[in-house]
Order: structure tokens, then sequence, then C-alpha cells
């Protein structure tokens, strides 16, 4: 009986909400009335997308509803709302997501009300009829469990309307898949715009005003060639010094493009080299890799970056002694793990070149999580999609 009465009662509050969600749909209709009419006369046209996502908050509360009841989820399938306002009034038009949406609005609104209407009676009758025939006779109930049943009857109605079909669910997947792949691309394009300028600011504040120095003392020189070979000497001195300078700038900038020890030595070599230069102490783990056939270059140049600016935060930002990169080779890529036991915290907004690794994973279709609760342990986890 105690099990009867508990999900009698869980049936009733899902018939409550369920009724109260119409009776919100009851107000929404005007929002709807108004949306029509100021769509109509063209000036209040950008109001459809903001009803429209309105109503799928709402047709996704009851979808929330459903799987806690039923304990299945129903998908959304609906095209993003992006871009400029024609372009977000065309895809709310066009999605059918929105014309399901409106149809499961209306009959709502009728069942919706109509199955609390009948459950309440039915306490009043179960708590008289079960109250003697579970109690006194000890048999199982009867009418309670019919509350249950109405709830069932709400998730199966409310299902096949909300349900999208399978051409709208590959539509909408498709639409989705084309907005990660647009944004992608911007950050992308951001990032090797950044790289680009990096690399000019690098060739420009150093490696140039190192060469004109060595132009300038080369000129000097031989302008004192025949008077003073003493200084002619020391300025050749000087001159080699800053062609030795320049040089390693040059360094610098050639394996910010592409660590030439990547090609030497491989992902597992370059990130152990990485490992040993950080100042912590970094244990890595590479899970047989240095063994096994190598992931394409720019794949590499990805996971090789991403480590050395993992590395870097944590030494800079985390308070870390201590850190751990694990590589592996994946059935559907390169999995690597950076993580340090420091404070924790970290922040993509903060500047700390988290949003500059995400960019970059991304362009490759990848994928990055940063875990960073307050007090640490901070983790990265990158999976960067090749064939091996």
């Amino acid at each position: 009986m105690r099990e009867t009465l508990a999900r009698a009662d869980r049936a009733s509050m899902q018939l409550l909400m369920g009724a109260g969600l119409a009776l919100l749909s009851y107000v929404f209709v005007g929002v709807l009335l108004f949306t029509v009419v100021a769509s109509l006369i063209v000036i209040g046209l950008g109001v459809l997308p903001e009803t429209v996502l309105l109503l799928r908050r709402m047709a996704g509360s009851k979808r929330r509803q459903v799987g806690r009841w039923s304990g299945t989820e129903i998908r959304e399938a609906y095209t993003p709302l992006t871009g400029t306002l024609v372009e977000r009034v065309r895809k709310a038009v066009k999605d059918p997501g929105t014309y399901r949406d409106l149809r499961w609005l209306f009959v709502h609104f009728v069942y919706g009300l109509a199955l609390l209407y009948v459950a309440l009676p039915l306490w009043v009758i179960g708590a008289l009829v079960d109250g003697v025939w579970c109690g006194l006779l000890g048999r199982k109930a009867v009418v309670l469990p019919l509350i249950g049943r109405l709830a069932e009857l709400d998730t199966r109605w409310s299902t096949a309307l909300l349900k999208p079909s399978p051409e709208a669910e590959r539509n909408a997947e498709l639409a989705q898949r084309v907005e990660e792949l647009t944004q992608t691309r911007a950050g992308a394009v951001a990032a090797h715009g950044a790289e680009l300028r990096r690399i000019e600011r690098d060739l420009h504040d150093g490696t140039q005003a190192r060469l004109v120095a060595l132009s300038m003392r080369m000129g000097l020189a031989r302008r004192v060639y025949d008077k003073d070979p003493e200084a002619v000497r020391k300025l050749l001195a000087d001159a080699q010094d800053q062609a030795e300078e320049a040089l390693t700038e040059l360094r610098h900038v050639v394996r910010g493009i592409h660590p030439p020890i990547l090609t030497d030595r491989g992902l597992v070599g370059a990130v152990r080299a990485l490992a040993a230069s950080s100042g912590l102490d970094v244990s890595v783990r590479d899970d047989g890799m240095a063994d096994g056939p190598r992931a394409p270059a720019a794949v590499e140049a990805a996971a090789y970056f991403v480590v050395a600016e993992a590395l870097t935060n944590a030494a800079k930002h985390s308070g870390a002694r201590r850190a751990t990169v694990e590589l592996a080779r994946g059935a559907a890529g390169l999995r690597l793990l950076v993580r340090d036991e420091g404070h924790g915290g970290a922040d993509e907004s903060g500047g700390s070149g988290l949003l500059g690794m995400r960019r970059r994973v991304a362009a490759l279709d990848g994928t990055m999580e940063v875990v960073s609760p307050a007090g640490g342990p901070t983790e990265i986890g990158v999976e960067l999609p090749c064939v091996w």
C-alpha cells in the first residue's frame, strides 16, 4: 500500500505540473496573437524569433518532465536561430519543430487539464475504496493505480506530439553541425590570425632589430677599416654576437610554427623534452605510442602546443609542483590528458591561453574539456581525431 501511495503521489505531481504548464500555454496564446499581429505589420518582426525560442523552452520543459517520469529522453531537433534578423525569422518559420511545438501547445492545453480533473476524484474514491480493500481485506489497490496510468497516458501523448521525425532529427543535426563548423572555422581563422601577428611581432621586434644593428656595425667597420683596425675588430665581434642572437631568435620563431623536435623525435619525445624543461616534476605516460605509427603532423603539432601551453600555465599560475601528461592512441584518434596538482580555478576568460588551445583543437574537429575546481586539481583532456 505504501508503494501504491508513493506512486500515486508522484503521478499526481506529474499531472499537476502538466496542468500548470497547460495553464501557462493559455497565457502563451496571447503572446502568439501579439506576435502574429506584430509580424503582419513588419515593424515587430523581430518578436517572432524570440517567441519561437520561448515556445521551445516550454516544450523543453515538458520534455524534461516526461523524461523524469518515464526515464526516456525525448530528443530535441531544432534549427538554430542564428544570423541576421531576416535569417532568424526565415529559420523560425521554416523549422518543422516550430509547428510541432505549436501542435503540442494547443492539444496539451486540453489533455493537460483534463487528466488532472480526472485524477482529483480518483484520490477521494481511492482513499475510501482502497482504504477498505487494502487495509481491511489485504488486497491490492484498485483505484489509486489508475492515477499512475493517467500519468503514463500523459507521457505517451506528449511523447507522440513532441518527438521529432527521423528526417527532422537529421535536418536539425545537419544544421547544428553546420553551425559548429562555422564557429570552428571562425575560431581557426582567429587563431591563425593571432599566430601570424605573433610571428610578425617576433620578427619585427627581435630578429629585424638585431639585423638592423648588425648592418650598422658592418657599415661602421667598413668606414674605419683603414684608420682603426682595433675598432674594426671590436665591431666585427659585436656583429658576430648580433648574428648569433638573430639566428637564435629565428630558431625560436621556427619552433613556434612547427617545432623541429616533432619531426626528429616524434610526439612522445617532444613531450618528454617539454616535461624536462618545464620547471615542474612532470611524469609522462605514453601507453606505448612511441613504438606504433605516428599521428599526422597537424595532430602532433596541436597536441604538442596544448601540452606546452598547459605546462606553462601550470608553472606560472597554478602553484603546482608536479604534473602528469598522458598520451594514448584511441580507435578514433589521439587522446591526451594534462593534470597538475595546483590550486585550480582555471578560467578561459582570464587570458590563460585556454581559449587559444580550444581553438587549435577545434580547428582539427577535436574536443577539449577543462575540469578545474577551486582547490584543484586541474585536468585538461583533449581528443584529436585521426587515422593511424
